[in-house]
């Protein structure tokens, strides 16, 4: 009889339920599909052997990690040696979701691996009523664990450098690729728009956004002057072509505008062109972003040829992933597909066609130039990719010797070999390497220094506030003694006056005072006179 286990990986851990009576599981599946859903029905047919709590956060991220590509973790290999039943008559399977996962525990712990059919169910219904099957786990525990570990996993898969983003050029050369569509649109609209009234300007400019410039600075062509002239000069950057701009204006066979049907083509005229100047500073942007993320294939193939492939490929690490061949074709995929089903001959190129190498070379050589090309440009993806400071350098080198194999398709002259190309290239990148470090090095000191600076420059600032403050508070109390001391000085001073010289020129209270001073003085005198009468008296009886 077998006995079979469900593994199920769950936020919170690893849980290994014992699955009762599997053949008559087995034989009534659409039962089983209906009493999933019953709690009741569903625990008795199945009992929790065995559950293993990740220990932290970090944890339960490596194990996820690990589950999700496919590869055994030391967590799982003991929680599984652990409860998984060895030996006896009952044979142990393990049912798994996951088939890459089975294969790897299987060729590690030697088990009988089952996915899919009853296994497929019972995990449903465990994924369903997890928290109640777990003692101790309550639904907002459960779905607090599944939140903070997808918001990890998730923050661990999108981790990239912020100054080497590579979805940012996806998504530029997109927006880019769309509005060169919709650039072209709109100025065949303006074209056709403002033919009717000035037609022949149309065969005088060819450019979209010339035209449209045009459109909005003439307006009414029956109002232009010579003073336009050199307006329209301005644009067209060449005088011929504005002065026959002005003659045909003179002579046209364009039909007559109304004001308000001027301004709307004005207006939209006025979109377009600004919509020209967008791209020019998206272009500009993404020849920047290209120098940051992928110097070298930008130096070897161009900014949009090289944007152009990462997009295609999703990243620049899966470009860097893809053999040459791959490259080489990248782009014509239908082509390829549609010649391996005619038994026909297989396409040369796909997106470095646009390359101008490949423009360059003669017919005959094509073939042989774009795959050499794109060798090199496999080369240029990988060092942008694995490299720890971006540099130019390589896909300076690599540029150098297309050229020479180029040269030696047309004249016969022997290119240089790859094996001292690259040695030369190694030499400099690393003294530019050392060179950029330096610099960033440089960098950072100043800005510590600026920062250290700034905390200097506060705590003084506080400490000379405390100073202030302090020094503040001692002043008011010497001025507060000094005050004092003024004032009982003035008083002795007064008294003492009052004393020696017997003028009675004082204030009230300083009249009190010396009248205080008289009796203290007058009392013994007092006494005695006292005393001497009661002698008297005492005689006299």
């Amino acid at each position: 009889m077998v006995l079979l286990h469900v593994l199920f990986e769950h936020a919170a851990g690893y849980a290994l339920f014992a699955v009762k009576e599997v053949e008559e599981i087995g034989m009534l599946l659409p039962q089983v599909e209906q009493s999933v859903l019953n709690l009741g029905k569903f625990s008795s047919v199945i009992k929790l052997s065995a559950f293993f709590p990740f220990k932290s956060a970090q944890g339960a991220l490596e194990n996820i990690n690990a589950v999700s590509e496919g590869v055994v973790h030391a967590d799982l290999k003991l929680f599984l040696e652990t409860n998984l039943p060895s030996g006896g008559k009952k044979k142990a399977m393990l049912g798994v979701s996951d088939a890459k996962l089975g294969a790897a525990l299987q060729e590690e712990l030697s088990l009988s691996i089952q996915t899919g059919g009853v296994v497929a169910e019972i995990i449903r219904g465990v994924r369903l009523h997890f928290h109640s099957l777990v003692k101790g786990l309550t639904a907002q525990a459960a779905s607090k664990a599944q939140l903070g570990l997808g918001h990890s996993y998730s923050r661990a898969k999108v981790k990239f450098n912020v100054n080497r983003a590579d979805n940012m050029i996806i998504q530029s050369i997109a927006l880019l690729d769309q509005l060169d569509k919709d650039i072209n649109t709109f100025s065949m609209r303006v074209r056709e728009w403002y033919g009717y009234h000035f037609p022949e300007l149309i065969k005088i400019v060819s450019d979209n956004s010339m035209y449209c410039k045009m459109a909005k600075l003439i307006g009414n062509r029956k109002e232009m002057t010579e003073e336009m002239l050199e307006a329209i000069e301005e644009i067209t950057m060449d005088s011929g072509k504005a002065q026959a701009i002005l003659d045909a204006s003179r002579s046209s066979m364009g039909m007559d505008i109304s004001p308000i049907d001027l301004i709307n083509i004005e207006s939209f005229s006025s979109r377009v062109v600004s919509l020209t100047q967008y791209r020019q500073e998206l272009q500009e942007y993404l020849r920047s972003k290209m120098g940051q993320v992928a110097p070298n294939l930008a130096a070897l193939i161009g900014d949009v040829v090289g944007a152009r492939l990462i997009s295609h490929a999703g990243s620049l690490t899966n470009l860097a992933k893809y053999p040459a061949s791959t490259v080489q074709i990248l782009g014509a995929e239908k082509a390829l597909f549609r010649a391996l089903r005619t038994r026909g001959n297989t396409p040369k190129y796909g997106l470095i066609f646009h390359s101008t190498f490949i423009g360059r070379a003669a017919a005959k050589n094509k073939g042989r130039i774009s795959r050499y090309l794109a060798n090199k440009c496999t080369i240029a993806s990988r060092i942008d990719c694995f490299s720890e400071v971006p540099t130019s350098v390589f896909g300076d080198k690599l540029r150098d010797q297309v050229e020479e194999r180029l040269a030696f398709y047309e004249t016969g002259d022997v290119p240089r070999k790859n094996l001292d190309v690259m040695k030369e290239a190694v030499a400099q990148a690393s003294e530019v390497a050392t060179e950029i470090k330096r610099k960033l090095e440089k960098k950072e000191k100043k800005k510590k220094k600026r920062e250290k600076r700034k905390l200097e420059a506060l705590s003084k600032a506080e400490g000379d506030d405390e100073e202030n403050a302090n020094g503040e508070a001692e002043e008011n109390r010497d001025a507060i003694k000094k005050k004092k001391k003024k004032q009982a000085a003035e008083e002795e001073a007064e008294d003492e006056e009052v004393l020696t010289n017997g003028v009675d020129e004082a204030t009230p209270s300083k009249k009190k005072k010396k009248r205080k001073i008289a009796a203290v003085e007058a009392e013994p005198e007092v006494a005695e006179k006292k005393k001497k009468k009661k002698k008297k008296a005492e005689d006299d009886e």
